[in-house]
């Protein structure tokens, strides 16, 4: 089997190194389907990580969400299952060996879609599991990613017809593994995960305006101390927060995208005092809005994806 793997993932590099030619985050003539290729370590980068799974297949990441740490390699792959603000690193990477990764992005119906079609057993709807989640891939799951990726060599005509299929392959695979229950959840109506789930879109719909828990509570359908505890069971973090790095990653997209005053940014994504903007910012990305900028505009792109 370990050689099994071994062959698989490098036919998986050889087909990403081949259809990525330089740094960056690649989309395909597969929808929904991305190539990415670091040849250098990279400083944090934070945006939300919408769901999706990927694979690495060559180097080292990190991914802080919250407090918690998610750092994976080669034959591992990560899934979010619900939309989170993260901030994530390439910490192993060169020219001669860059990191590959392969993302492949998901919605809730693709996943209903595959669980009416499967028998899985009956799992629990009131555990809550982390959104995010790292596992070691299968030869099985493997196959079905290597397979979907060999489409892009001159097999445009099949895309249509193949793509779909060997996407539910690896979204049934995933939820067949060991922490398939936490994407299974996500799309589960009633469930905890998808009330909280209802709550982060309600977040990032309305991240510059102010709420008060009672309202997010009332939109869950739990008490506000049964919110705190499944949101920060999913999240890793609490409402608040949650709100938090959103309106700083906004700030952060407008600054660098604009000839904007870092006072005038702040009231835009929901701030009343700009020095607590401002302090805040520098916690998060350790340099004030203006040295950050500056820093920015000269060195790396922000637009450079998480997974």
């Amino acid at each position: 089997m370990p050689d099994q793997i071994h062959e698989q993932q490098n036919e998986l590099a050889t087909l990403i190194d081949r259809f990525s030619d330089n740094d960056g985050v690649h989309p395909t003539g597969i929808p929904s389907l991305f190539l990415i290729r670091e040849s250098v370590v990279t400083e944090p980068i934070f945006r939300v990580n919408e769901p999706s799974f990927c694979i690495i297949v060559q180097g080292e990441k990190e991914v802080l969400l919250g407090q918690d740490r998610f750092r994976y390699g080669p034959g591992s792959y990560i899934v979010a299952t619900v939309d989170l603000p993260v901030s994530g690193q390439v910490i192993q990477a060169s020219s001669e060996a860059p990191y590959l990764a392969l993302k492949l992005e998901f919605t809730s119906s693709e996943i209903l879609e595959v669980l009416n079609h499967s028998d899985f057993p009956a799992r629990p709807r009131k555990t809550t599991r982390r959104a995010m989640f790292v596992s070691q891939a299968e030869p099985s799951l493997l196959d079905a990613v290597v397979r979907l990726a060999r489409l892009l060599e001159d097999h445009s005509e099949d895309i249509p017809l193949l793509a779909p299929l060997f996407k539910k392959e690896i979204l049934y695979k995933v939820l067949k593994g060991p922490h398939g229950i936490a994407l299974e959840q996500a799309t589960m109506e009633g469930s905890h995960t998808h009330r909280i789930r209802d709550v982060i879109e309600y977040i990032m719909n309305h991240s510059e305006q102010n709420f008060q828990v009672e309202e997010l509570a009332d939109l869950a359908n739990m008490s506000t101390a049964s919110l705190h505890r499944h949101f920060k069971e999913v999240t890793a973090m609490s409402p608040i927060q949650f709100q938090k790095q959103l309106r700083l990653q906004e700030a952060r997209r407008l600054l660098i995208s604009k000839s904007t005053d870092a006072a005038d940014v702040a009231f835009q994504v929901g701030y009343e005092s700009p020095s607590q903007f401002s302090r805040e910012y520098s916690r998060m990305f350790g340099f004030p809005p203006r040295e950050d900028i500056k820093r920015l505009r000269g060195g790396s792109d922000e637009t450079t994806t998480i997974s």
